[in-house]
């Protein structure tokens, strides 16, 4: 198929974001080589065939496009055509004319305590090794220490075989009572699921004779590699695949009272280009069909999605290493930022501290370092919490953590108005300094944020930092020490260990 071509001359003084949500920390882009394909990976979490920029214009196709910034110049390529708009003015009004017309808001949210209290997920405390005793006194555990109650996620390895999505008998002996305890302690519950099926049980030998297990290039039953081996794999592009895991799921809600689902994988990287499935689609097609399978669930949290802006998802930051820079905390805002800027606005950011667990396993836990990971969440639209901050810290730095789970529930409602704000209009709530500020030159900035448009926000994200530089656009800025700054200004502030920086637009 003939590649559609397009070179856009970049502008003086502008700048680009989209893509890809793991490309956070190169965005803006314009200034410096950079080139990605969004037909070959999208870098384990979301993204969306949409470029924005500042000076009003963006590019948007149906289908999967590369590009590249070199010499002053954009240039795309992709498989379908590329539509590219101009005269919005600036990055607000790109966005918003953008998702108007690409990926218009589905007008409703995901479950409104995602928003209004931390969530628990346990990940790292119990890795794949789950029980009920282990799930309920990590909740008791973490109401003994005076975090609020939220949503808690049973992770991985609840279950038999992979597709068997029935509690492991051994290690949850009576599930209904579990989630009735955690319900009296006002937590709600999600389970992990995938759409991999283990290929020497049971469940395997039930399902590839109906046909909805994704088939490779000669037909066969495809077998892909993933981070716990190897499995068949639903195609959910069939109705029949959605149909049966969506079976499964509505009978652990109908039988023992789970509240939701996180769904996990579903990375277009599992998939090939000539797979044979129900409906050709692409890689990123096969991505978008799991993260639809989602939708029928008001608790949901993704990882992996494409396409779907707009839609009453929430998507989490893939998972992030326990470190300052690199894929650490220095990565939380960028991202997040991208997220928005793609149409994904339920963000949550990824578990604090880091998720990736092996950084628990081979180096030493940096307490200021956690800390300042629950710091940066806080005000995030969502936070979650995975390695119990009680095990982990000291006394001095887990009140630290409470501290900010307390703030995140003091700004509850103020983050559910503005994802009510989101599912009729797509804007983020998480938004970049030059979204709501295009004229304060405020396209670089990587370590502070708008929360909506009246609450700025500055966590400190180095090492050792207890001074830090803030810009402040025009304005009355009334600080949470009580302080006042009159924008525009750059102003140096004290950030010690016990403080976020966050202030309201008078």
């Amino acid at each position: 198929m003939l590649k559609h071509e397009r070179i856009l001359k970049l502008q003086p003084g502008e700048y680009w974001w989209g893509g890809r949500t793991a490309d956070g920390r190169s965005m803006p882009y314009g200034g410096t080589l950079f080139r990605a394909d969004l037909a070959e990976s999208h870098l384990a979490n979301q993204a969306c065939p949409l470029l924005l920029s500042n000076k009003g214009r963006y590019v948007w196709s149906e289908e999967p496009f590369a590009f590249r910034f070199e010499d002053g110049e954009l240039t795309l390529s992709g498989e379908e055509d590329l539509i590219a708009g101009e005269g919005h003015e600036s990055l607000k009004g790109a966005f918003q004319y953008a998702a108007r017309t690409h990926f218009p808001a589905a007008g409703g949210i995901p479950e409104e305590l995602l928003f209004t209290a931390p969530q628990y997920n346990l990940w790292i405390e119990l890795l794949y090794e789950p029980t009920q005793e282990k799930v309920l006194q990590y909740a008791k555990d973490a109401l003994a220490q005076g975090m609020p109650p939220g949503v808690i996620m049973i992770d991985d390895n609840w279950h038999g075989p992979y597709g068997d999505w029935t509690f492991h008998s051994g290690r949850f002996p009576d599930p209904k009572r579990m989630v009735e305890e955690l319900h009296a302690l006002g937590f709600k519950v999600m389970l992990w699921i995938c759409p991999f099926i283990s290929p020497d049980s049971i469940i395997f030998r039930k399902l590839e004779p109906s046909g909805i297990l994704l088939k490779d290039r000669e037909g066969r039953t495809a077998l892909r590699k993933w981070w716990n081996g190897y499995s068949a794999v639903l195609d959910c592009t069939n109705p029949a695949a959605v149909e049966w895991i969506q079976d499964q799921m509505d009978a652990l809600q109908r039988e023992y009272g789970i509240d939701g689902f996180k769904l996990d994988a579903g990375d277009a990287d599992f998939y090939e280009t000539d797979d044979r499935s129900y409906a050709p689609v692409t890689p990123g097609g096969q991505c978008e069909a799991w993260a639809k399978v989602g939708l029928k669930y008001k608790l949901n949290e993704y990882r992996a999605c494409w396409k779907l802006a707009g839609q009453p998802l929430a998507q989490r930051l893939k998972d992030k290493g326990h470190e300052w820079e690199g894929n650490g905390l220095d990565s939380l805002i960028p991202d997040g930022l991208a997220q928005g800027l793609l149409g994904y606005a339920y963000t949550c950011p990824d578990m604090i501290g880091g998720g990736e667990y092996m950084s628990f396993t081979t180096s030493k836990l940096d307490q200021e370092l956690f800390v300042r990971y629950a710091q940066c969440s806080a005000l995030f639209p969502m936070m979650q919490f995975s390695a119990a901050p009680w095990r982990v810290l000291d006394e001095e730095h887990l009140r630290y953590c409470v501290d900010a789970a307390q703030l995140h529930v003091r700004f509850g409602q103020e983050i559910l108005a503005l994802a009510e704000h989101a599912a009729q209009t797509g804007e983020p709530i998480m938004r970049h300094m030059a979204y709501e500020f295009p004229e304060a030159g405020m396209e670089t900035i990587q370590d502070q944020f708008m929360l909506g448009s009246s609450i700025l926000v500055a966590p400190a994200v180095r090492k050792g930092m207890r001074a830090r530089e803030v810009a402040f656009p025009a304005g009355s800025w009334e600080g949470d020490d009580g302080s006042v700054i009159e924008g525009p200004a750059t102003v140096i502030i004290d950030v010690p260990l016990s403080r976020l920086p966050y202030y309201r637009k008078a």
